[in-house]
C-alpha cells in the first residue's frame, strides 16, 4: 500500500476513535476502538458498513470489488444489504443497491431514460472522499462527492439497515433502487421491484449463491422517512417515468424515487429469505423510529458484545486491532429466522424457530479453528442455537452441511469441518440435551456417504479411506460443487482424521465404547500418508497422496514435491505435516524424535530469523500473499491449515518458540485496511488474533484444552454469561518485544502446565503469568507439562 494512503488512513482512524493514545492505552470504550475499514483491502474482504451482532441484514458500500468494498477505490455505485464478513469467493451479495443522487431522470434529460446503459450503476457510481469517512459498529459514514454533495450514513437492527441521505445540492433529489446487480462478480439471474405507495418500494433478488452456488431469492421491502413526489422504474431496454414495476430474469432493473427539495432522506430496508411477508414483518418488527434511534440501539448491543473482553495495556492501535478483531468475529453466523419464527429450511419448505434463533450461512472450514471456540466461550446462549441451526440443517436436509450458505450446502472446501465444529460446541457444553441426537448425526457423516440424488457431499472419500485408510487422490473425482474429497485426498485424509479422533472423545463420553474405541483408531490413518522415504530440505518423512489401490502417487513430468500442490487443499505437505495435533507422540516418532521435529518446525517458521527481526521476517521468509496456497514450504498464516502449527511448539516441550511465533504473526494484524492477514473467513483469522493476544488458542478439537502462549496484554478479563471471570495477568507484557513465559499461578498456585481446560475457564479462573525476556526459559518444558494427545496409542 503506499505510504500516503496508510498515513491518511491512520489520521482518519485515530479522529474517529474521539480517545488519545493515553486514555484508549489506559482502556476505554471498546466500541470506539473499533476500526471497520481494517481489511478492506489487500483481500481481507471485510466491508465497513453497518451490521447488528450476527445481523441478517448489513448495510455496506458497493465498489469495484467482488466482496463490496475496496479501500483504495475511488467510486461507490451503491450501498448493499446483505454482505458476508472475509469469505473467498466472489458471489458475495450486495443485494438491493440503493444510491442516493441528483439530476432529472428522463428522455433526454441527465439521467436519460432512452439508454438503458443510463442505469448501470457502473455509470451512475458517486466519487467519495475517505476525509470524514467514519466506520465503527453499526454505523458508516461517507461523504459522495459527485451529485452536489451527498453524506450517506448506515445503521442497521438485526433484519434491518437504515441510511440516511443529506443533499447539499438545492432542489428535487434522487433514490436509485437497483435490483439487478449486485456486488462485481455476483450473478443477479432474476430481479422485481415494485412501486407500492408514495413511502414503499418492494421486490425480489435472485441471485447465485456462494462458489457457485445455486440461485436463491431474497425479499425485501423498502420504507421512506417522506413520500416521493415522481417514480419510475427501468429494465434491460431502458426507463419508464411512471411506471410502478419491472420484473425479469438477468440484467439491469430498478427503479427511481424523487424527493421534492432534496434536504434529508431516510430509508430502511428489511430483507428476508422465506417471502415478502417475511420482510415486511421484519420491518415492523425493528419498530424504528428514526435513524439515531437505530444507531443508538445497535451500538448498545455492540456494547453488550465487545465489553465481554476488558484489556489493559498495549497501544492505541493494540487495543484497535483487537477490538476490530473481537468485532468481526461475532459479525456470523447470520440470522436466518424472521422475526416471527419463521425459516427457509435445507428441505426447501417453511419451518418456524420458536424461542430461538435459526442461523446460517457456516464456513465451517474456517471457522471450526477458532471462531467456533470463541462464541461458545464467550456466548454460550448463542452456541446452543448455532449447534440447534446446524442439527436442523440436518434433519431437515438430510445431511450435516459443510458450507451452508441461504439454505442450500454448496459443497465448498473439503475434509469433515463439521465434525470438529459440532464436537467442541459439545464440550464447551453447547449440546447439553441434544447429545445423542448430535452423535447420531456425526456417526452418520463419519462412516457414509450421502447418496447420488442428495444435494450433500459429505465425506465424499469414504469408500477408500473406510477400506483402506485414506482418501484417494483423483483430480477427476466427479463432484457436486466446488470441490469435493479425492480432488485433495491428502489433505482429506488429514482432515478425516481430526475429525474422527475428535468425536471419538465424544463418544467415550457418552459410553460408546466400541465406537470410541474404532474412530480412534481412525484418528491415527493419517499414518498410512507417511512417506518415509521423502526428503525435501534436509528432512526426512513426508505426507504424500496415494491414488485408488494405493500406490503412491507421482507426477508424469517429475519426481513428486512436497511443497507441490498435488493432493493437498489450498497448501502443501509442508503445511499440512502439523495437522496431526491429535497424536503429537506418533507424529514426533515419525519426525525422527524431539530434536529433529525442532529443527522441522525452525525451518518451517524460519526461527532463526523472526528472532532477530520478527515483523520484517515474517513478509520475507513467511506466506503472505493471499492466495499463495501452493509451491510452498513455510507457515501461511493466511490461510487455515497450520494455523494451530505454532502451538505444535507448546505440544512438544518447546513453549517458548510458541510466543516467539505468535508475537511475530501479530505484526501481520495492523490498524490498516490492509491489517488482517489473508481472507478473514468470517471471523476466522480476527478470531485467531483474539486467542492469541490473550495467550490461549484451542488447538486440539475435541479436547476442550487451550494451549498457552505470553499474552499481549498487561490484564485481559472475559466476562462470561454464568457471571464468572477469566481473568488473565501479565505484568510487563509488551506486543512490540519477543517475550516468553517464565511462570504461570492457576487460581494462585504455580503451575508447569502449558494448557488449560475449558472446564477450568468457565468456573472463572485466573492465569497469573510471569514474563521475561530471556528465550531460554524452561517453563513448560516438561514432558508432563503437554496435554496427552487423544489418539495417541
Amino acid at each position: 500500500m503506499k505510504r500516503t494512503i496508510l498515513a491518511g488512513f491512520l489520521t482518519l482512524a485515530a479522529a474517529a476513535t474521539g480517545l488519545s493514545p493515553a486514555a484508549a492505552a489506559a482502556g476505554g470504550d471498546a466500541l470506539d476502538a473499533v476500526n471497520t475499514f481494517i481489511g478492506t483491502q489487500d483481500e481481507g474482504n471485510t466491508f465497513p458498513g453497518a451490521s447488528a451482532p450476527f445481523g441478517m441484514t448489513q448495510v455496506s458500500p458497493i465498489t469495484s470489488h467482488y466482496a463490496g468494498y475496496r479501500y483504495t477505490d475511488t467510486a461507490i455505485r451503491g450501498f448493499g444489504h446483505f454482505f458476508l464478513s472475509g469469505a473467498g469467493c466472489w458471489e458475495q451479495g450486495g443485494l438491493v443497491s440503493t444510491l442516493p443522487t441528483t439530476g432529472e431522470v428522463g428522455p433526454g434529460k441527465a439521467f436519460d431514460t432512452t439508454k438503458a446503459s443510463t442505469f448501470d450503476q457502473k455509470s451512475y457510481a458517486a466519487p467519495f472522499t475517505h476525509d470524514g469517512e467514519a466506520g465503527k459498529p453499526g454505523y458508516y459514514k461517507v461523504h459522495l462527492t459527485g451529485y452536489g454533495g451527498v453524506d450517506v450514513e448506515t445503521t442497521a437492527a438485526t433484519r434491518a439497515g437504515v441510511e440516511r441521505y443529506t443533499f447539499a445540492k438545492p432542489g428535487d433529489a434522487n433514490v436509485f433502487v437497483n435490483v439487478g446487480q449486485a456486488n462485481d462478480k455476483e450473478p443477479v439471474t432474476g430481479s422485481s421491484i415494485r412501486i407500492v405507495d408514495d413511502r414503499t418500494v418492494e421486490g425480489t433478488v435472485e441471485s447465485q449463491a456462494f462458489c457457485g452456488g445455486k440461485a436463491y431469492t431474497t425479499y425485501f421491502t423498502t420504507k421512506f422517512d417522506k413520500p416521493f413526489k415522481a417514480f419510475g422504474t427501468w429494465s434491460p431496454t431502458g426507463g419508464t417515468p411512471g411506471s410502478r414495476s419491472s420484473e425479469g430474469g438477468a440484467g439491469l432493473r430498478g427503479g427511481w424515487l424523487t424527493f421534492a427539495g432534496g434536504g434529508q432522506v431516510t430509508a430502511t430496508t428489511a430483507i428476508s429469505q422465506v417471502d415478502a411477508q417475511g420482510a415486511r414483518v421484519n420491518l415492523a418488527s425493528e419498530k424504528i423510529r428514526s435513524f439515531d434511534a437505530a444507531k443508538d440501539a445497535v451500538q448498545r448491543a455492540w456494547r453488550h458484545e465487545l465489553s465481554t473482553v476488558d484489556i489493559k495495556g498495549g497501544t492505541t492501535d493494540d487495543r484497535t486491532v483487537f477490538y476490530t478483531s473481537l468485532y468481526h468475529a461475532l459479525l456470523q453466523p447470520l440470522t436466518a429466522n424472521d422475526a416471527d419464527g419463521r425459516y427457509y429450511g435445507f428441505d426447501k419448505k417453511i419451518h418456524r424457530a420458536v424461542g430461538w434463533t435459526y442461523y446460517d450461512f457456516f464456513s465451517l472450514w474456517d471457522t471450526y479453528r477458532s471462531q467456533n471456540q470463541l462464541l461458545a466461550l464467550l456466548r454460550p446462549s448463542r452456541a446452543k442455537d448455532i449447534a440447534k441451526s446446524i442439527l436442523a440443517i440436518h434433519d431437515q436436509g438430510g445431511w450435516l452441511p459443510r458450507w451452508a450458505y441461504a439454505s442450500q450446502e454448496t459443497n465448498t472446501m473439503t475434509g469433515d469441518p463439521v465434525t470438529p465444529f459440532l464436537v467442541d460446541l459439545w464440550r464447551f457444553g453447547a449440546l447439553s440435551g441434544e447429545e445423542l441426537h448430535a452423535y447420531q448425526a456425526l456417526l452418520q457423516n463419519s462412516t457414509q456417504i450421502p447418496p447420488a440424488s442428495s444435494p450433500f457431499q459429505g465425506r465424499s472419500g469414504n469408500a477408500s479411506y473406510q477400506a483402506d485408510g485414506f482418501v484417494q487422490y483423483d483430480p477427476n473425482f466427479p463432484k457436486k460443487g466446488q470441490d469435493t474429497d479425492p480432488n485433495h485426498g491428502a489433505s482429506a485424509t488429514l482432515e478425516y482424521a481430526l475429525g474422527d479422533c475428535s468425536l471419538s472423545v465424544m463418544a467415550a463420553a457418552l459410553g460408546k465404547k466400541d465406537d470410541a474405541a474404532a474412530l480412534k483408531e481412525k484418528g491415527r490413518t493419517y499414518r498410512t500418508l507417511w512417506d518415509e522415504t521423502q526428503t525435501d530440505r534436509g528432512f526426512t518423512g513426508f505426507f504424500r497422496p496415494k491414488v485408488l489401490g494405493g500406490d503412491w502417487f507421482s507426477p508424469a513430468d517429475k519426481p513428486y514435491s512436497p511443497q507441490s500442490q498435488d493432493g493437498f487443499h489450498e497448501g502443501t505437505a509442508w503445511q499440512y505435516q502439523w495437522l496431526v495435533q491429535q497424536d503429537v507422540p506418533g507424529l514426533v516418532q515419525r519426525m525422527g524424535g524431539p530434536a529433529a521435529t525442532g529443527k522441522r518446525l525452525d525451518d518451517f517458521f524460519a526461527y532463526d530469523e523472526l528472532v532477530q527481526n520478527p515483523a520484517t521476517a515474517v513478509r520475507e521468509n513467511w506466506v503472505v500473499g493471499p492466495y499463495d496456497y501452493y509451491d510452498q514450504f513455510r507457515y501461511n498464516p493466511n490461510n487455515e491449515p497450520d494455523l494451530h502449527s505454532p502451538w505444535m511448539y507448546a505440544l512438544t516441550g518447546q513453549p517458548a518458540k510458541t510466543s516467539t511465533v505468535v508475537r511475530a504473526a501479530h505484526t501481520l494484524f495492523t490498524n490498516a485496511p490492509n491489517g488482517v492477514t489473508g481472507n478473514d473467513d468470517l471471523g476466522t483469522m480476527s478470531a485467531w488474533y483474539v486467542f492469541s493476544a490473550l495467550g490461549l488458542y484451542p488447538a486440539v478439537p475435541g479436547t476442550g484444552n487451550f494451549v498457552l502462549n505470553a499474552p499481549r496484554f498487561e490484564k485481559s478479563v472475559l466476562h462470561l454469561e454464568n457471571g464468572r471471570d477469566i481473568t488473565i495477568k501479565a505484568p510487563g507484557a509488551d506486543g512490540s518485544k519477543l517475550q516468553y513465559v517464565s511462570g504461570l499461578k492457576v487460581d494462585s498456585r504455580a503451575s508447569d502446565r502449558v494448557y488449560v481446560n475449558v472446564d477450568q475457564l468457565k468456573r472463572g479462573t485466573t492465569l497469573d503469568f510471569r514474563l521475561t525476556a530471556d528465550a531460554a526459559a524452561t517453563w513448560g518444558t516438561s514432558p508432563a507439562s503437554a496435554p496427552a494427545s487423544p489418539c495417541a496409542e
